[in-house]
């Protein structure tokens, strides 16, 4: 799926995207529907770092998408990666980094930032972006 580039995006901040799996295209669809706007972050834009042994190790999530009141973190993950270690210890990363631009930017009205933690199989064409939130959206 990785070779494969996908265009015809108009929310996205960049007109071609590539996806690792079906599932990120799918949710990729979504966000084109559902969002004002979406992209995938390069390495280092959000510089969220997480613990690996004694290693501190950056995390880079799949989506951030913006809607009229959020702005979410997105990352699908395997179903059978849910309870991973390493996927927790990121989730735990970008909690405490979702919480703290949070707290930023209510000081002058911004929109709160929440991180979404999604099963593979979870993601569907006829699934919305609230409803992916409400049900796997962490705090």
């Amino acid at each position: 799926m990785a070779k494969y580039l996908f265009g015809g995006f108009q929310r996205c901040l960049y007109p071609v995207q590539k996806f690792d799996s079906d599932s990120e295209r799918k949710l990729a669809v979504i966000l084109e529907r559902d969002a004002i706007k979406w992209f995938k972050p390069a390495r280092g834009q959000f510089q969220i770092f997480y613990r690996q042994g004694a290693d501190h190790l950056e995390y880079q999530p799949d989506f951030v998408a913006e809607t009229t009141d959020t702005i979410y973190m997105l990352e699908p993950k395997m179903r059978k990666e849910m309870e991973d270690p390493v996927v927790l210890a990121k989730k735990d990363a970008a909690l405490k980094w979702c919480a703290d631009a949070s707290d930023y930017v209510a000081g002058y009205g911004g929109k709160a930032w929440r991180y979404v933690l999604i099963p593979h199989d979870e993601i569907a064409d006829n699934i919305t972006l609230g409803g992916l939130a409400a049900r796997f959206g962490c705090q």
